[in-house]
């Protein structure tokens, strides 16, 4: 047997063993295809366990930016707890870097459970999911006509007046603000558009925020700014959305879940009854549904079913 003695090779092999443990240990929960130019990425030799991580990372599927938030957790965490311990996932908020609880800039909080969210077109659908008795709703009117917007905004916060529920408004936080809206919500693209003085804006009104994400990177993003709830998606394929990531499933559902459990969570993308036991088991609060509502031959059987679902033991 011949025995080589040249230290890069030993550490880029040990690099490889220990990223391979790693997928072994996570590849049926956390695992998505991959391009197979993927399994040749390397991280810094430097820190053996970052290097090994980040390859895992890239190996499972995790797109760049979130392999490396991986890749830096893992690394934290090893230096914790004294050891690399491949069947360890990163769930800690402080190996992400994240700030401690409780904090003084958070928006206005939320309930720890918002039930069923129901995320819809217009106001006529929004006010009607209100009327059933949905008890989280969110108006996401898209349009380039200003008076229209305006126009949505305002009769869906009159419509749903009375009914109890929590209506958010999806990116026209201005008008939500003006016409009393319980919260705003913003996606990734929305929060980037965002200035310092517009959020500070809504959080000044008492109005709670909410923030959409696909991933660990934009997790990250999210928590800076200390919302209300945040949203992770998409947990299945959907068609009512393009979606720059790939269905995340309930193995990536659980341990985002885990990172962000000082948050209200709130689960999205393609979840109909059928898949909600199992996104259940995720410890989220709230699953966002669109399509399983709006095709409802009875919109109040089928609240009331989604509501005993969600409802706790």
């Amino acid at each position: 047997m011949t025995v080589t003695r040249n230290p890069e090779l030993n550490q880029s092999m040990h690099v490889q063993a220990m990223a391979q443990s790693i997928v072994l240990a996570h590849q049926s929960t956390l695992g998505l295809p991959v391009e197979p130019q993927a399994q040749a990425l390397r991280g810094d030799a430097g820190d053996l366990v970052f290097a090994a991580a980040l390859l895992a990372a890239h190996r499972l599927g995790f797109v760049p930016a979130d392999a490396l938030c991986v890749a830096q957790a893992w690394s934290r965490q090893s230096m914790r707890t004294g050891g690399f311990h491949p069947a360890q996932w990163p769930t800690e908020p402080a190996d992400f870097d994240m700030r401690p609880w409780p904090r003084t800039d958070a928006f206005a909080p939320c309930p720890a459970s918002l039930g069923l969210y129901a995320v819809m077109p217009d106001a006529a659908w929004t006010i009607r999911m209100a009327r059933a008795g949905v008890p989280t709703v969110q108006l996401r009117f898209k349009s380039a006509d200003a008076s229209a917007v305006r126009a949505e905004v305002l009769a869906t916060v009159a419509g749903v007046q009375g009914t109890g529920a929590r209506l958010f408004i999806n990116d026209h936080w201005e008008l939500a603000i003006e016409a009393g809206a319980y919260g705003v919500h913003l996606g990734q693209e929305d929060l980037h558009a965002m200035t310092p003085a517009g959020l500070k804006a809504i959080k000044d009104a008492g109005l709670r925020l909410g923030l959409s994400t696909h991933g660990y990177a934009e997790m990250l993003i999210a928590d800076q700014h200390s919302p209300s709830y945040i949203a992770m998606g998409a947990v299945f394929p959907t068609t009512l959305k393009q979606m720059a990531t790939a269905p995340q499933g309930t193995g990536r559902l659980a341990v985002y879940a885990k990172l962000l459990r000082e948050y209200p969570r709130v689960a999205i993308g393609g979840i109909d009854l059928g898949k909600l036991p199992e996104v259940l088991k995720a410890d989220v609060g709230s699953v966002g549904v669109v399509r399983a509502l709006m095709a409802a031959d009875d919109l109040d059987t089928a609240v009331a079913t989604w509501r005993a679902a969600l409802t706790p033991a």
